[in-house]
Parts: structure tokens; C-alpha cells; sequence
């Protein structure tokens, strides 16, 4: 289990301004590459024992966001902080002292294992390059942490092609807590397997995340799962945050329109709500060529002429919500006005 640590009030991760650019290959030519501007200052902190979850559509970023938390990928700018160490900048041997304390389970239990090597195997590998479990006692850890998964001990001598999608990533999960680390990105961790083996799955992380006081970001297209397991929650349109804040706020009402959007693909028990929630039309534009203002303006049902001149500030709601959208901008509320509307209600 988790080693005891001091007591601090400070979150265990902090994100300040993230930014990731990739640059396309060049042309034939030798023609300079497009920049995909995939993460665009992002910001948002994890509390310790929280499940934070970070929700959009395919390409928008958060895949990569989980990455540049591990240190996975390198940041081009922005901060990271771990525990109140900042480790933007560290060097791979500086990381290593982290390793252990932060993990992932990726999306494919598929090819997240390697075909090669059974399953106990797999499992010591993790204990052998970190150090935590003395030779001999790596078997019955091993055994450990298959139960404590849900598995029997026996799949140790069993490869992961014997194995259901839903099991695999069970053993990926086991995997990730083999040397009891206190933070998981969990990246789309259930978006591959069927609905009811998904509730199964998040009923056992949620029950290993109270049990080990782990905390959690949990990156997912699907805000109904964010709704589940989370308790706050961020939201991402082409590299940028559009909306933050507690779960049950942001689902109950949603502000930003392409929240609205997300909210009203999702399943809604009341007919009437879903009608008040706006639809999303129209495909996601280039992160390499993003529009200009307001990056959702071209499929925003309420975008102005101004929404396409200026990217709108972070508007403060209260405390624990916030959102980056000109509709709640008190100052402009005389430009928000229905007949300068780009697109109709």
C-alpha cells in the first residue's frame, strides 16, 4: 500500500499553462511542416484521494495532457508540479525518484501487454526495475495484486491473449499498482470494453482508489463515466479548457455550449432538459489552423461577431466553477445580443 507521507493541503498535482506543439513532417519539397498546437495553456490542479476527470472529443488533447503529467512527453512551456516538487523541467534521472509514485493505464488492454510474456511475469518485471519486493517475495505479490484486481492467482502462468478485453485491462490496472503508486492518469481506461464490464471496471477503481488513497486524472470522451467516477472536472475543445468545476454543478448545468453539447449527447432521463441543451454540429477544426477568436465559434449555435474576433477570458462563476466563454462575460452583455448572432438559436 501506499507509503505514509506528510500531511499537506497542497495538491498532489498542479498543472499551470501546458503547451505542446508538434510540428507535421516536411513536404517533398522541403516545405516547413504545419504546428499542431495540441495542448494550449492548460491549467488545473488534482487533489490527494480526488478523481479529476478531463473530458472531450477524440483530438482535442487530453490524451496527450495525460501524457505531459507523467513527463511522458516534454512540455514546450507551462509548469508542473508533483507533490510541490516542480518537475517541468527535470532531467530522466531526476524523474526517477517519481517514477514509482505515478502511473497509466492506457486506453488498448490490448496492446498495453506485452504478447511475449505471461502475465506473472509482466507483473515482476515492474518490481524488479523499481526495486520495491525482494526476489523472492515477487511471486506472492504478484498473486497479491491479481486478486486484489479481481483475477485468481493461477493467471499468472496464463499469456494476455488468453485473456477477455475486460481482464486485460484488469491486469493493466494491477500493472500500474504493482509499486504503489499515489497518482494514475487513467487514459480513456474503459472506453474499449462493453457497458456492463465497464461498470465493473469502474466499481474496482473506485474501490482500489478509496482503499489506497489514490488519486486519479481520468481522461475520458464520455461525460456520463465522468459523472460516475469524478468529482471534478475539466473540459477540452481543440487544446484548450472551455469549462471547470465540481461534477454535479457542471452536469446539473452546464454553461459553456460545447459542455451544453456533450451534455445533451449523453444519456438524460428527463426529456425536458435535453431539449433545453444545445446540439453539436459540424466537425472539429484543424489544431493546426485553429479559427481565429473563440475556437468553437464555427459550431456554436449563440457565437457573435464577437466571438470571432477575440478568445474569450476565464470567467470566474464561483469559487469552484469557472468558464471561458463570452455569454457570461458581464461586461459584454450588450454584444451578446441575439440579432449579432453569427449562427441562430
Amino acid at each position: 500500500m501506499n507509503k505514509m507521507t506528510t500531511p499537506s493541503k497542497a495538491p498532489l498535482v498542479q498543472v499551470r499553462d501546458l503547451q505542446k506543439f508538434f510540428t507535421t513532417q516536411r513536404g517533398p519539397f522541403g516545405r516547413a511542416g504545419d504546428t499542431v498546437r495540441a495542448v494550449d495553456g492548460v491549467s488545473f490542479n488534482v487533489d490527494r484521494g480526488e478523481s479529476y476527470g478531463l473530458v472531450g472529443e477524440s483530438g482535442c488533447g487530453k490524451s496527450t495532457v495525460g501524457r505531459l503529467v507523467l513527463r511522458l512527453l516534454d512540455p514546450d512551456a507551462g509548469g508542473l508540479v508533483f507533490d510541490e516538487h516542480d518537475i517541468t523541467h527535470s532531467s530522466r534521472p531526476e524523474l526517477r525518484k517519481f517514477r514509482q509514485r505515478m502511473q497509466m493505464v492506457f486506453q488498448d488492454p490490448y496492446s498495453s501487454l506485452n504478447p511475449r510474456m505471461r502475465v506473472g511475469r509482466i507483473l515482476e518485471e515492474c518490481l524488479k526495475v523499481h526495486g520495491t519486493v525482494e526476489p523472492q517475495q515477487r511471486g506472492n505479490r504478484v498473486a497479491e495484486l491479481l486478486t486484489e484486481v479481481g483475477l485468481s492467482p493461477a493467471a499468472a502462468e496464463r499469456y494476455p491473449h488468453e485473456f477477455s478485453g475486460g481482464q486485460r485491462q484488469r491486469i493493466a490496472l494491477a500493472r500500474a499498482l504493482s509499486v504503489d503508486p499515489e497518482f494514475i492518469v487513467a487514459d480513456e481506461p474503459v472506453s474499449a470494453l462493453d457497458v456492463s464490464i465497464q461498470a465493473q471496471m469502474l466499481e474496482l477503481m473506485k474501490n482500489l482508489m478509496e482503499r489506497r488513497n489514490l488519486s486519479i486524472l481520468f481522461i475520458s470522451h464520455d461525460l456520463g463515466v465522468v459523472r460516475y467516477f469524478c468529482q471534478r472536472l475539466a473540459v477540452m475543445y481543440l487544446g484548450r479548457i472551455v469549462e471547470k468545476g465540481r461534477v454535479p454543478e457542471i452536469f446539473d448545468k452546464p454553461l459553456h455550449p460545447y459542455t451544453q453539447a456533450l451534455r445533451g449527447a449523453s444519456p438524460i432521463p428527463d426529456p425536458a432538459l435535453g431539449q433545453q441543451l444545445e446540439k453539436l454540429d459540424g466537425e472539429v477544426p484543424s489544431a493546426s489552423a485553429p479559427p481565429d477568436g473563440c475556437h468553437f465559434h464555427p459550431r456554436c449555435p449563440r457565437a457573435t461577431e464577437y466571438c470571432r474576433q477575440l478568445y474569450p477570458a476565464w470567467i470566474n462563476v464561483d469559487e469552484e466553477r469557472a468558464v471561458a466563454c463570452h455569454l457570461y462575460d458581464p461586461e459584454l452583455s450588450d454584444k451578446m445580443a441575439p440579432e449579432k448572432r453569427l449562427r441562430q438559436d
